[in-house]
């Protein structure tokens, strides 16, 4: 079975795109969601992460406080880089073990923003990126996190540029609105299905 990698820069619209290929019956593994839940589910993770960013890193009730680890990482290099070697490789294996049990389906998707980043696309048949530009992803995030432009701004400085992204990619869906996005997603879904 064919397992195609999709990726992008934050607020390129990965996840709009995934739920289209849903909509045509493609299971989509969500790296960002599975990390989030492999950090409140496995022990080993917590300890470390509470390790990391002490104990205020999870709430009384065992839910993952977000904004405190966020505003650490992102403006402590070496905490975020020892964030990603506690979380990568879990979400790596957790990621095999789900496409080995997908059963009767012509192939898989795995999405995740840091997918280039953490190497993990090179476990991937194939690697689709959803580009938009820099303006519009801005517009988009500031939105919906309700985050200020230098917070997202921060963000995006620690994914590798949409650019270099994009000569890794065997594919690439162009979200700014320029072309038809239910039309770049349809001609792909036929060619994935060529594929397996």
């Amino acid at each position: 079975m064919l397992n195609i990698g999709i990726t992008g820069g934050i607020g390129s619209g990965k996840t709009t795109v995934c739920k289209i290929f849903e909509k045509l019956g493609i299971p989509i593994y969500y790296a960002d969601d599975r990390a989030k839940a492999l950090m409140i589910e496995k022990k080993e993770i917590i300890e470390q992460i509470t390790e990391i960013f002490g104990k205020r890193a999870y709430y009384k009730n065992g839910k993952l406080n977000r904004r405190h680890i966020a505003k650490i990482a992102f403006s402590t290099p070496d905490k975020l880089k020892a964030l990603n070697a506690v979380v990568h490789p879990a979400v790596k294996q957790d990621g095999i073990d789900w496409a080995k049990a997908q059963k009767n389906v012509p192939y898989t998707l795995k999405e995740a923003a840091l997918m280039i980043e953490s190497g993990n696309y090179k476990v991937m048949d194939k690697l689709v990126v959803v580009a938009a530009p820099e303006e519009i992803r801005l517009a988009r995030v500031m939105s919906r996190d309700d985050a200020t432009k230098a917070e997202v701004k921060a963000r995006m400085d620690k994914q590798l540029p949409e650019a270099e992204k994009i000569k890794l990619a065997d594919y690439v869906i162009h979200n700014d609105g320029s072309q038809s996005l239910i039309l770049q997603i349809w001609k792909l879904h036929q060619e994935f299905l060529k594929l397996k």
